[in-house]
């Protein structure tokens, strides 16, 4: 029961870092606060817009690295075209041009997975293949336009947890194939720009 305990006090402790990095970065924060305007059902920031924030500070990388990518993803079973997801790109970047949007409905990525269909973003993600990726945060709905980012609540979504994203660890998902995981190693080169990584296959 004690090693529970502390247990669960290490992730608290972990989340509410990851909570007060994500508030002191405000192109992360004005990339959640311009997401949850769209009020997408089930509709997170995703992948490496945390994974890489966590490894960044981790290494004491302080100077904020332009995101390669925000991974916007959300869950409607009732429309799954891609045109649906174009249209939100389209409002995100007139609302923020000068960032790298890419949205898609985890309610159709079973299609191009060849997975049994998805149940919600969650279990979507629960399908990614690293699982240190399958991490993402939400904010909850803004009472104003306050630039205070302290009042914004952040929530966070991890399927498998963040002590491995914590850990420095690099995790296969066992709902994918080992060899698209060494794949996309290779492609990220990851383990070129974070030293501290360590693979566990």
């Amino acid at each position: 029961m004690k090693q529970v305990e502390s247990d669960s006090h290490i992730l608290m402790s972990n989340e509410e870092r990851l909570k007060g990095w994500i508030r002191q970065d405000p192109v992360r924060m004005r990339a959640l606060q311009l997401v949850q305007t769209l009020n997408l059902p089930q509709g997170f920031i995703a992948a490496g817009f945390v994974r890489n924030l966590v490894w960044d500070k981790l290494h004491g990388i302080e100077l904020n690295r332009p995101l390669a990518d925000i991974d916007v993803i959300y869950f409607n079973p009732n429309d799954i075209s891609e045109t649906a997801d174009q249209a939100y790109e389209l409002e995100l970047r007139e609302l923020a041009p000068e960032l790298p949007w890419s949205v898609k409905n985890q309610a159709r990525m079973h299609i191009r997975n060849g997975d049994a269909p998805y149940l919600s973003s969650l279990d979507a993600m629960g399908y990614w293949p690293e699982q240190e990726t399958a991490v993402a945060v939400s904010i909850d709905p803004l009472i104003d336009s306050t630039d205070n980012f302290s009042t914004i609540n952040i929530n966070c979504h991890a399927v498998f947890g963040i002590e491995k994203l914590f850990n420095l660890t690099l995790s296969p998902n066992r709902n994918r194939s080992l060899a698209l995981f060494e794949k996309r190693l290779k492609e990220k080169g990851w383990l070129d720009r974070y030293a501290k990584l360590t693979v566990q296959r």
